[in-house]
């Protein structure tokens, strides 16, 4: 009887190996050999792909390179998602331990008392007893058909995945405190530029109050010389909020205080925008984190449909106790209290109402969908670099026509001071030209700063710094 139990058992733990999951295969994409909007692109400040995690420090800027760091450890978004990782970790190793025998031990002591008056009770048998019982159980459900190690890989492909998403986060924060951070700085460029236009104006109102006094003009003049004052002093208050909302904003990011964070104004604003290299657009799989998450989400649905799958055919367990059981404390452990049982066991659904075929059904749904986010996930990437791409060229373009129209004008202004000088034309020429310089001095601040902004996007859409060997 011995033999035939374990030999059955054997058995049943050789056919442990059966998975029902369909082979895993990689959703299908027809990447193109280039991207379109590449064009004649030449990559410039060395920032080949998956380079290094901290991408921005390309751009040269030690305040930047501070705030990196503080955010990648105090912004509470990360902090949270970091968080979510260890809880898919742990479900991931709890799903695991599935794998293994559970053993149990035990120990009892009772004392009681039986009614002598119970039918059928012996006379003469006393009414009080006394039960020890001390023992391990052991419980092993044998996956003969891949249920509980497909569940385990499910599990841990969502761990993946929750991995990747950190690493998207992570990411996603980089790119948008550079992009806050160079807001920033334009702002501080325009502000300075609009601080000039409004002292030309207020020249310019006083001296036509002082031709409105000579007579030269009439108070109409003077009325549309303070519009314009006011009217730059407007923009300049509306620049000056826009500085504050930046500021809150990178205080958020870098888990700081509004009310006591602060930037100081820079002076300077000669930064260059990235040049990163492209790679091929089938490379954008293996360095976006947010596509590796979706391809985990992939893998996990597909082991999901082996757990549905195993769920029609029988459940097979293995189960052993061993202890010792007396009726008194005293020699307790001797052989001849000692008990133990062993043997196999199985259960099979026979009518469910067509819970399982409906759960099955589910476990395939669930595979298309996550295979079509795989898919739009990869399409969003490739657009994403072509759109990027191709708003850096047209930046280029209007970079040279504004750099241009500033020459023009600045031209045009040093011709107005020399005929002003030679006495030949007055102040107010001289500072309607300065004011033409500064509003093209004004057009290039805000180009070059979406040349900026564009090149980080393009950066986070190459994936920055990260690749799938990589992954925490």
């Amino acid at each position: 009887m011995m033999i035939r139990m374990v030999f059955f058992s054997g058995v049943m733990l050789l056919l442990g190996a059966c998975s029902l999951a369909p082979t895993y295969e990689r959703p299908k994409m027809s990447a193109a050999n280039t991207f379109q909007e590449a064009g004649n692109w030449i990559p410039a400040h060395t920032l080949p792909p998956a380079h290094t995690d901290v991408w921005w420090e390309s751009f040269n800027d030690p305040t930047l390179n501070q705030l990196e760091t503080q955010a990648q450890t105090a912004n509470q978004s990360l902090l949270a998602a970091a968080a979510r990782l260890a809880q898919a970790r742990a479900i991931a190793r709890a799903q695991h331990a599935r794998l293994m025998p559970d053993v149990t031990a035990g120990a009892t002591h009772q004392n009681g008392r039986i009614s002598s008056n119970r039918p059928l009770f012996p006379k003469g048998l006393g009414t009080g007893y006394q039960d020890n019982l001390v023992g391990v159980d052991v419980n092993y459900e044998i996956d003969i058909w891949g249920a509980l190690r497909n569940a385990s890989t499910a599990s841990a492909a969502l761990a993946a995945a929750s991995a990747d998403d950190l690493a998207a986060l992570h990411l996603s924060i980089q790119a948008e405190l550079a992009t806050d951070y160079f807001n920033l700085r334009g702002t501080d460029a325009e502000l300075s530029i609009l601080q000039q236009w409004a002292n030309s104006w207020q020249i310019n109102e006083q001296l036509t109050q002082q031709q409105l006094d000579a007579g030269a003009v009439n108070q109409s003049n003077v009325a549309q010389a303070q519009q314009s004052l006011n009217d730059t002093l407007t923009q300049l208050a509306a620049l000056r909020l826009t500085r504050q909302q930046l500021q809150h904003a990178i205080a958020l990011i870098i888990g700081a205080n509004p009310d006591t964070f602060s930037l100081p104004v820079a002076h300077h604003f000669d930064t260059q925008a990235l040049h990163p290299n492209l790679g091929l657009p089938s490379t954008l799989l293996e360095r976006r984190p947010d596509i590796a998450s979706a391809e985990r989400a992939v893998v996990a649905a597909n082991a999901n449909i082996g757990v549905a799958r195993a769920a029609f055919f029988p459940v097979f367990s293995l189960d052993a106790a061993l202890g010792y059981e007396n009726n008194s404390s005293a020699a307790w452990l001797n052989a001849p209290n000692q008990f133990w049982s062993l043997g196999p066991s199985m259960f099979l659904t026979l009518f469910d109402g067509g819970r399982l075929q409906a759960l099955s059904d589910l476990a395939r749904a669930q595979w298309q969908e996550t295979a079509a986010n795989y898919r739009k996930a990869v399409l969003t990437a490739w657009r994403e670099v072509e759109d990027d791409l191709s708003n850096q060229r047209e930046l280029e373009q209007e970079a040279l026509s504004a750099q241009q129209s500033l020459n023009s004008a600045q031209t045009i202004f040093q011709q107005a001071q020399y005929r002003y000088q030679a006495g030949l034309g007055n102040q107010l020429d001289v500072l309607q030209t300065e004011r033409t310089v500064l509003s093209s001095t004004t057009q290039n601040i805000g180009i070059h700063t979406q040349r900026i902004i564009n090149s980080i996007a393009l950066v986070k859409a190459l994936g920055g710094g990260w690749r799938t060997d990589k992954q925490e």
